[in-house]
């Protein structure tokens, strides 16, 4: 593998290895920022590696389950680590759950999405990134940013020493060189040049490696916090040929695309793994985790780097009803998926290797949350806990010493802007305590829905008739917290005006046979 660079990516990375040294040890003040303890040593401070993917559903993978896509280097992963097997995130869509990543807080308690500001983080929040780099860790961002448009909502702002690939867009016009930004939108730094046939998913890793090396080079005692954020699986579809044609043949040889490909519930929702292309993507995806591990065992740093490996949310699975989009994956039996506060759109992959402290092949069956990384990540390094800022987020650190997590929790979800044309969401909240959750439907077409995951996982069966008086009682904490907190108020779509709009851009789409980025989602 080669790792020349041109002229201009050169510049762009020696300024890069320059803010290594010059930033690491800078403190970036924040009102809500604790006191930190007094720092272990370096060598016990672990290394973090966070890999984040886009739209990867749970079921997305091969050791959930899969026939069809193939993980072997993330399957090796959650051997050598701890799985878990009831991992969510605070929102079924990209912005917020990035935010509640980032700040360890729900989204609604920002009135992201829905609020005044829009769908952006705030300058003032104090983020993990700004915590961790307060701790002594120097900080790298790869990839996705998608928290905001003006400088000071971007990683370099928030607590990043470097931002490569970090801007305002949600999704990549092109997954091969050269790469573009929805209308409107910006990719972020250090793209800008590339070689033709250029895949983003490696070239991400390869600068996520580049700077790992120079930083051990650089400062070799300093432990470091690198969050690589992929643009994949997101659309728009695009993958490598060789992996293309791999994945055609496989699925020529189970029989080909089954013909009853929808099922109607929840808009439509794609009822089987068969896309050939997302399949190719995802290879490239484990390819690149393969890649990562690797490079950290050549660098002789893999025994003190913890690597977290998940999701922003659930597969994309489901469109509006009528509609052409393209869906990419199912994840059934989980309901529903992307943009659907159903467990398909909520539940999301999740590995955990801190080699030392997780035991081989181990795993976990207690509920956790994206809001849970915050306390959990500054508790492996050492660093003081920030409770005024992660106020939602539970360390996880118990469970990887084979805990079993608190059985009563109480976890929100809230979704006041739909996409019925996208996905095929509607306005709705949700509760869950401990196996119960309760959907609270704002669309006076649906009634409110409670289920016991425990004997239920799929949410097929609503027991708010047979047990009113619990549906009854969740209805009140839904109702409790979003008055609570300020919560924007809900709508059943995006307006009726947008979705005419979404509804034109679906039948042009359709005539001319793809979808650009903006087109297909905006998040």
């Amino acid at each position: 593998m080669s790792f020349a660079l041109s002229p201009r990516r050169m510049l762009c990375s020696a300024a890069a290895i320059a803010l290594l040294g010059a930033c690491a040890a800078a403190t970036i003040p924040a009102a809500t920022a604790e006191p930190a303890p007094a720092a272990k040593p370096a060598e016990q401070r672990p290394n973090i590696l966070v890999i984040l993917m886009d739209d990867l559903g749970a079921r997305d993978v091969s050791y959930a389950g899969s026939d069809f896509y193939e993980t072997p280097a993330i399957d090796q992963l959650a051997r050598d680590g701890m799985r878990f097997d009831n991992a969510y995130v605070a929102y079924p869509r990209c912005t917020p759950s990035r935010y509640a990543l980032m700040t360890g807080r729900n989204p609604a308690r920002a009135q992201i999405p829905g609020g005044s500001g829009g769908e952006v983080m705030a300058a003032s929040e104090y983020t993990i990134a700004e915590a961790l780099h307060a701790a002594g860790y120097a900080t790298f961002f790869v990839g996705k940013w998608h928290l905001g448009k003006t400088p000071d909502a971007m990683p370099e702002a928030q607590g990043f020493d470097v931002n490569i690939g970090g801007g305002s867009t949600g999704a990549t016009g092109s997954h091969f060189f050269p790469y573009s930004a929805e209308k409107g939108r910006t990719m972020g730094p250090g793209l800008e040049t590339g070689q033709p046939g250029e895949y983003l998913t490696d070239r991400l890793t390869d600068e996520t490696i580049r700077l790992i090396e120079a930083h051990r080079k650089a400062k070799p005692g300093q432990p470091f916090f690198a969050y690589l954020s992929h643009y994949a699986v997101h659309t728009p579809l695009q993958a490598k040929a060789e992996y293309r044609a791999k994945f055609a043949k496989k699925l020529a040889a189970m029989g080909g695309a089954k013909a009853d490909a929808y099922l109607a519930r929840d808009g439509e929702t794609k009822k089987y793994q068969d896309n050939v292309t997302y399949a190719a993507m995802i290879a490239s995806m484990d390819d690149s985790v393969a890649k990562l591990r690797a490079a950290l065992g050549r660098m002789g740093i893999a025994d003190n780097t913890v690597i977290v490996f998940t999701s922003d949310h659930g597969g994309l699975s489901n469109r509006g009803v009528g509609g052409n989009r393209e869906v990419a994956t199912s994840n059934l039996p989980l309901r529903a998926g992307k943009g659907h506060v159903y467990d398909g759109g909520t539940r999301v992959p999740m590995i955990v290797l801190w080699p030392g402290h997780t035991r081989p092949g181990s795993h976990s069956a207690a509920f956790v949350n994206n809001t849970d990384h915050y306390p959990s990540w500054l508790e492996m390094a050492g660093a003081a806990l920030q409770p005024k800022s992660h106020v939602d987020g539970v360390p996880y650190l118990p469970l990887l010493a084979g805990g079993k997590g608190d059985p009563a929790r109480v976890t929100y979800w809230y979704s006041p802007r739909p996409r019925p044309n996208q996905t095929g969401d509607t306005a709705a909240g949700a509760v869950r305590v401990g196996d119960w959750k309760l959907v609270r439907n704002y669309d006076p077409s649906k009634k409110d829905e409670l289920f016991n995951l425990a004997a239920d996982p799929g949410e097929n069966k609503d027991l708010a008739t047979s047990d009113p008086k619990r549906a009854a009682t969740m209805r009140q904490q839904v109702d409790g917290w979003l008055a609570s907190i300020g919560a924007a108020k809900p709508r059943l779509g995006r307006g009726e005006e947008n979705d005419k709009k979404a509804a034109r851009k679906e039948k042009r789409r359709a005539a001319k046979g793809k979808e650009t980025a903006r087109e297909q989602d905006e998040d």
